[in-house]
């Protein structure tokens, strides 16, 4: 049995990722942003162990989610799945000042991995969009550019492959991937997308706590359980460095070495 966190666990993918860990077996901590979606989370996988409750557009929530974690004890893995979509038609500008969709897909998962006490997993939920993502750290609170929700989305989806792989890099102790689910049926993907939810939800899973060698890998990008090519920037050392030091300046919070 493996003690997973799954981050945006109250629908879509996060809840069908959390429903079939814990038909598995395992114990499964679950989050939502607020308490009534917590509420709406316990009801739909009664199995579930714990839900965690915080707004990842705050950074003061998104640290009290880290919290919320560490106070249970040392996870075996977390599936950093929670993500805003490329639906946003407006930019929108959280009270740290930061772009919204930003914040959600990449600054939160940065900001809980730097906080939350070191587990033997690490799974970042991407997109087949990412390949499209624009490798440059030059405006990514979009204050300068005209916005553009779909490739503000992509860019975020390529940096969230660069963090995985600059984890992977820098902590060898720990497997860390990135996962495409496909394009699925969720409120993000809307209800025309092709791809099977349930599906979509398994790789993540299986990366968290299968023992299949497939499995133990690290710094790979994955799609339905086979290894997928990534946007070669996620691949440079250089990129991810610059990524990592941009995300410790803009949140205050470095990676731990």
């Amino acid at each position: 049995m493996s003690r997973v966190l799954i981050t945006g666990s109250s629908d879509g993918l996060g809840l069908a990722a959390a429903t079939l860990l814990i038909g598995q077996g395992n114990e499964v901590i679950g989050h939502a942003r607020s308490d009534s979606r917590a509420a709406d989370l316990r009801r739909q996988a009664p199995g579930i162990a714990g839900v965690v409750v915080g707004d990842l557009a705050s950074a003061a929530a998104t640290r009290s989610v880290a919290d919320q974690v560490n106070a249970l004890g040392r996870l075996d893995a977390v599936i950093h799945n929670a993500a805003l979509g490329y639906r946003e038609r407006d930019r929108a500008v959280t009270a740290d000042g930061h772009e919204q969709l930003l914040t959600v897909n990449v600054l939160a998962p940065y900001l809980l991995t730097a906080l939350i006490e070191r587990p033997a997993r690490l799974v970042y939920l991407s997109s087949g969009l990412h390949s499209g993502g624009t490798p440059s750290l030059a405006d990514l609170d979009w204050e300068r550019r005209p916005w553009d929700s779909f490739q503000a989305y992509s860019d975020s989806k390529l940096f969230d492959v660069a963090l995985a792989f600059a984890i992977a890099r820098r902590w060898p102790d720990v497997l860390s991937n990135a996962v495409t689910p496909g394009w699925v049926p969720t409120k993000m993907g809307g209800p025309g997308a092709p791809d099977d939810l349930a599906a979509g939800a398994v790789t993540q899973a299986w990366l968290a706590v299968s023992d299949e060698p497939a499995a133990a890998v690290s710094g790979a990008y994955f799609f339905h359980q086979r290894p997928g090519e990534a946007h070669p920037a996620a691949r440079s050392p250089e990129f991810q460095d610059e990524l990592t030091s941009a995300l410790a300046t803009l949140t205050g919070v470095k990676l731990p070495a």
